[in-house]
């Protein structure tokens, strides 16, 4: 409840002291107030966040959403098209936001690496990074670098690009990293990691969940590892399950087009309440100190991993050779650091 401060004549002074205690203290109170209010219109300060997976599906709409809050964001991108009909959907919802694009290919580790050196020389202050890009393919490929298309894109890329960022992320702390898993992974329960690094096994489509559902179960692996090694440093390591998002990810099948227009027709699959998780991870106060989580799009409940996703062991034997299978793409030429 507000309090009043009620003025009361001291003895012996006139109608005009008084009259002049009151203006006085009116003058004070005003002053007061504006001062109060001149604080709280001052511009905050404007976080920077880099977003990966931006030009598209919930990753588009979480872009669009933290720049409203008025976030300096950096999003990554392979297509040019892409971004800038992206950077149109963001200047018409937030106008004035401040966007910058860093162009690469997360099929392409060189390419992954000159990004993150890219974006840590433009960029000394990072708040929140979130590892969102993800492909689910439904043909077996392998990349330029001869690794498995889907490990490469949804585990090696963000494992890689977090590693470069990671100094300038603790150096701006407190900072976020969010990163997009997926009870996709249920699907992997008691599979050996190492083997899903390099497994070149052929698949079919129906067979692909399971191999995306495993790229799923590293990331989770990865972020409750990294947790564990920035302890302390005051950035905050957190995953999450978006829940089943109708959004470009299936598009490799022929039906999927007209399955979306169907889904979206019946109001199933929403995707704006997968990126409404991804956003609360990044902004909200709530989660500012909460690392080494794992969380549902329902009103982000705490998840637990099936084995070996919780084994701590297992997350540091991943953590190991995934180090060591992109150790020749994290050399700077220049430094010879990434």
């Amino acid at each position: 409840m507000a309090e009043c401060e009620v003025i009361t004549p001291s003895p012996g002074v006139s109608a005009a002291g008084l009259l002049s205690q009151w203006l006085t203290k009116i003058h004070h109170l005003y002053s007061g107030y504006l001062s109060i209010k001149k604080r709280n219109t001052l511009p905050q300060s404007t976080p920077t966040i880099v977003i990966t997976g931006a030009t598209s599906g919930i990753g588009q709409i979480a872009a669009i959403a933290l720049a409203r809050q008025g976030a300096h964001l950096v999003l990554t991108a392979r297509s040019q098209a892409k971004a800038d009909a992206t950077l149109t959907l963001i200047e018409a919802a937030a106008p004035g936001t401040r966007v910058d694009v860093h162009y690469g290919d997360f099929a392409d580790m060189a390419s992954v690496a000159a990004l993150g050196r890219e974006i840590v020389a433009r960029h000394p202050r990072i708040d929140v990074l979130i590892n969102n890009a993800g492909l689910h393919a439904f043909e077996p490929r392998v990349t330029a670098d001869g690794m498995p298309e889907m490990v490469s894109v949804n585990y090696l890329a963000p494992w890689l690009l977090t590693s470069i960022l990671r100094e300038t992320l603790v150096r701006s702390a407190p900072s976020r990293i969010v990163t997009v898993a997926s009870e996709a992974s249920r699907q992997a329960a008691g599979f050996d990691p190492l083997a899903a690094l390099v497994d070149m096994h052929p698949f079919t489509a129906r067979g692909s969940s399971k191999i995306y559902g495993q790229t799923k179960m590293l990331n989770i692996m990865f972020s409750l590892e990294l947790a564990r090694q920035l302890g302390g440093t005051g950035v905050a390591v957190n995953c999450l399950c978006p829940g089943f998002n109708v959004t470009g990810l299936g598009r490799e099948l022929w039906f999927a087009a007209p399955l979306e227009r169907l889904l979206t027709w019946l109001g199933i699959g929403n995707p704006k309440r997968g990126a409404g998780i991804i956003v609360r991870l990044a902004s909200d106060p709530a989660f500012a100190e909460t690392t080494g989580g794992y969380y549902s799009v329902n009103d982000a409940r705490p998840l637990v991993p099936l084995a070996p996703g919780g084994d701590r062991q297992a997350q540091q034997t991943l953590w190991q050779a995934t180090a060591e299978r992109v150790a020749p793409f994290r050399l700077n030429p220049s430094s010879g650091l990434a």
